[in-house]
């Protein structure tokens, strides 16, 4: 019998207990004993004991360090603001973000907010946690004519240089592919995280060789390879020309049909970057291409590049049906670029001046002003 039990069976019979006669307070001690299975001097003690209150266990160990309400105010406001990232990548962003939040923040709690771990982050933020279940539309249909000529890479997980980068298309179709509507041109950096895109109306090779220039030009790096799926819009002559006839020819490669995992990194940014934030509306209206890029040309790109850290895949081992995994430390692109030896110090200079003159609250803020129009005209 549990304890509890053995509570809640005491409370239904002290009542009775102690308005009986001698003779029958006898009866109900024994069968009382018989079921708790107490001393009978003991179980008259608990019997005859007045005012009796459960009292919760005190909670051992030291005082809990994270007591003040603002501290989950600020982290929830955090999480929001940063696209619901996991604990260790929300606690690199903490310091990165703080002296640009909004209210007065003490200096005690500005110790506690940089001191908090990823562990206690999961604890307090449990009840705010919350999953996402919505599901896109492949269009992306293959392109036969150039699969001989742009050779199959599976190792390009290991570029260690910037200038090595995944591509992928994002369709804005809502819940039919039929008709026309808007694409997004969505470009990784393999080594540094380095994220950009552009919107295209319809896939045809001239948009798509249109919006690859306009994405090369805003890199903060020389483009060394371009790695895709095996989608027609990429897999085309004037992709092929553009890339390979130049005076320093960019490795021109593509995943294995059919192994969505071959471009891990930009699948996972098409749903981090894209989905997360224009959702899966349909864009059938041509004016929002424009809308669109003005967006991703601007506040988009410096908000992701600079404030928005990201862990790295180290090391994967597999030991029976187990898998362990080995992450790097969260950073931000921008922190990456800087502790790359391959990107000069002019760039560098160049990408600090930038920073320092950005602030993220207002990043976003502007980037969800303009997600709100765009979706006024896409949705009316």
């Amino acid at each position: 019998m549990s304890p509890d039990s053995r509570r809640e069976y005491r409370d239904s019979i002290k009542q009775r207990y102690h308005h009986a006669a001698k003779l029958e307070k006898g009866q109900i001690l024994d069968e009382f004993c018989q079921v708790t299975g107490y001393n009978r001097k003991y179980a008259i003690r608990v019997l005859n004991q007045k005012n009796y209150k459960t009292t919760k266990k005190k909670r051992r160990g030291r005082k809990g360090k994270y007591t003040n309400p603002l501290i989950i105010v600020i982290l929830y406001r955090l999480w929001q603001w940063t696209n619901l990232p996991c604990s260790k990548r929300l606690k690199a962003i903490i310091p990165i973000w703080l002296p640009f939040y909004p209210s007065p923040i003490s200096r005690e709690l500005y110790n506690d907010l940089c001191a908090i771990s990823p562990a206690t982050i999961d604890r307090l933020m449990k009840s705010q946690r919350s999953k996402y279940k919505k599901m896109g539309l492949s269009t992306t249909k293959p392109g036969t004519m150039l699969k001989k000529q742009i050779p199959i890479a599976t190792n390009q997980w290991d570029q260690r240089r910037p200038g090595y980068i995944e591509a992928d298309t994002v369709a804005h179709c809502g819940s039919s592919t039929m008709g026309s509507f808007v694409y997004t041109i969505n470009c990784v950096d393999i080594a540094t995280q380095w994220t950009e895109q552009y919107a295209v109306w319809g896939k045809g090779e001239t948009g798509v060789l249109k919006g690859l220039i306009n994405i090369e030009k805003r890199l903060p790096f020389d483009l060394l390879g371009f790695d895709c799926d095996n989608g027609s819009e990429f897999l085309n002559w004037p992709i092929q020309k553009h890339y390979l006839n130049r005076t320093r020819p960019v490795n021109f490669t593509r995943s294995r049909p059919y192994y969505k995992n071959d471009n891990a990194h930009i699948e996972q940014k098409n749903w981090t970057h894209i989905r997360q934030f224009l959702g899966y509306a349909r864009f059938e209206k041509p004016e929002l291409v424009e809308m669109i890029n003005e967006l991703y040309e601007t506040e988009w790109r410096l908000l992701f590049n600079y404030f928005i850290p990201y862990v790295k895949l180290l090391d994967k081992t597999r030991e029976g049906s187990k898998t362990t995994k080995m992450y790097d430390q969260p950073r931000t692109p921008y922190q990456r670029l800087k502790a790359c030896p391959d990107i000069s110090e002019n760039i560098k200079k160049q990408l600090t001046l930038e920073f320092v003159s950005l602030n993220p609250v207002k990043l976003r803020e502007a980037v969800a002003q303009k997600i709100k129009q765009i979706l006024k005209v896409a949705l009316p």
